[in-house]
């Protein structure tokens, strides 16, 4: 192991410009985090769809609410999820 020697007012130069660099990639990575959507599984959607797992089959099927698929289990982005409610509300005949 190599051992280096730089003066102490280097090294707080370069902590400061590292700090810097920390910084402004936290500045550029927070909104992708913020974005991150949380996925919810088939039960979880049917319970806030109120609906059954058959009729969220039907909505795979029609391409009404794109979902992911791992190995068998089904997830759906909470924010597909919430569109299709405000679709759905939207599109329902008022009485």
């Amino acid at each position: 192991m190599e051992i280096v020697t730089i003066e102490k007012k280097t090294f707080e130069l370069w902590k400061q410009r590292f700090e810097g660099f920390v910084g402004r990639m936290d500045a550029l990575c927070l909104p992708l985090r913020r974005k991150q959507d949380k996925w919810l599984d088939n039960s979880e959607a049917c319970r806030l769809l109120n609906v059954s797992s058959r009729t969220m089959q039907t909505y795979r099927d029609t391409g009404k609410l794109p979902y992911s698929q791992i190995n068998s289990k089904i997830y759906y982005k909470a924010s597909d999820v919430e569109t299709f409610i405000l679709n759905q509300v939207k599109n329902t005949p008022k009485t």
